[in-house]
């Protein structure tokens, strides 16, 4: 099994950018230039590496290969915008590698493509890339070819050379199991070792409300791998496990005008087998609420005023604050109850958002629940 952590290490000491491996200081899919860059290096890797895998690494520095880290992301429906954007889509895989360096919110974006050894090319038109089109790696960059187009294995060797020096063994284990115990000690830390071989930690604020178990503050890890599985500073989580699975159930909580409940989001299952492979499957179980279309009117309009102010550099008073704190949220409910230009406002409050650190946490919070809701 691989040691994810150890396989980017061994990527950033032993090769620069070339035809199987990249690395991103960041990416953004939800605005249409950063998607159709991100699909265009999923394509030019996927046709460059049709026998082996090959590798994204986000939350680098380009220059120098530091570590910097980047936002949890845990977008499960990621390989449906692959689907939906190419031809011959290759198998696509986001996971968020912890570092004991890096500040708790932050982790180490992996993306593993492997190629189905077809060509791969864009369906359809996506910013400035015409459907049909197809990349290759040259060297560091996805670069268009038109002509001689063909697919040739060369990278296979050297990829199976730095897997197999990336192999986790129980050293690595025990020492991400006693670090994960050691640096979430404030939180309740537990292990379950599942099939004699796998170890995932969890930890969390807990809390009981009828007899049912919640956790907030929720970190979830499989130390074998060195993946991360679930990370919310915001979000209630329930956890149960059997000899053979763990399962997360996330709530987000979500009303209007002090009238909040939570919901059920999705809910996320890790199979474990005898021969030493998992697999991890998930659900989208969330049943968005109905307002009254009078009253999101209402909201709707006073969010986009409130964007307007910020745009003006105006001072807003104590109350506004407070419905700014909400904005994230209520553009979300709006988009869910047909509002569909919501989304885009939403979108565009991004860099509004940002001179305001705990409402900018929350606006990343709806924009990772929005990217489940859309892609399901």
């Amino acid at each position: 099994m691989l040691n994810k952590r150890l396989l980017i290490k061994n990527l950033l000491a032993h090769n620069d950018e070339n035809s199987f491996y990249d690395k991103k200081r960041q990416i953004d899919i939800s605005l249409k230039e950063g998607k159709a860059k991100f699909l265009k290096h999923i394509c030019a890797l996927s046709n460059s590496n049709p026998k082996n895998n090959s590798y994204i690494v986000i939350g680098v520095e380009d220059e120098d290969s530091q570590i910097i880290g980047v936002d949890f992301f845990d977008d499960s429906k990621i390989q449906n915008l692959i689907n939906a954007y190419l031809t011959n889509p290759p198998i696509v895989q986001y996971e968020n590698i912890s570092f004991p360096h890096l500040p708790e919110d932050k982790v180490v974006g992996l993306v593993t493509i492997r190629a189905t050894g077809k060509i791969t090319s864009l369906r359809k038109n996506i910013w400035k890339y015409y459907g049909g089109a197809v990349f290759f790696r040259d060297g560091s960059i996805s670069m268009p070819k038109v002509f001689d187009i063909e697919i040739t294995d060369v990278n296979s060797h050297i990829v199976e050379a730095i897997e197999a020096h990336s192999q986790n063994n129980i050293a690595y284990t025990l020492d991400g199991v006693f670090d994960f115990l050691k640096n979430r000690k404030d939180y309740n830390p537990q292990y379950k070792v599942f099939k004699e071989y796998f170890v995932v930690c969890w930890a969390g604020q807990k809390k009981v409300v009828k007899h049912e178990t919640f956790y907030s503050r929720v970190d979830i890890e499989l130390i074998n791998e060195q993946v991360r599985l679930f990370y919310s500073a915001l979000d209630e989580v329930s956890i149960s496990f059997t000899e053979d699975s763990f399962t997360i159930v996330e709530y987000i909580n979500l009303g209007l005008q002090k009238a909040f409940r939570y919901y059920p989001l999705e809910k996320t299952t890790i199979c474990f087998s005898e021969q030493g492979k998992y697999s991890i499957t998930s659900k989208l179980i969330f049943k968005p609420p109905q307002y009254d279309k009078k009253v999101l009117h209402h909201i709707y309009n006073a969010n986009n005023a409130l964007l307007e102010k910020i745009k003006n550099e105006h001072v807003l008073s104590d109350n506004e604050l407070i419905d700014l704190k909400n904005l994230p949220a209520t553009y979300l409910i709006c988009y869910l109850n047909d509002f569909e230009e919501a989304i885009n406002k939403l979108i565009d409050a991004k860099l509004l958002l940002k001179i305001y650190p705990e409402i900018y946490l929350l606006y990343k919070q709806t924009m990772r629940i929005l990217r489940k809701v859309q892609y399901n």
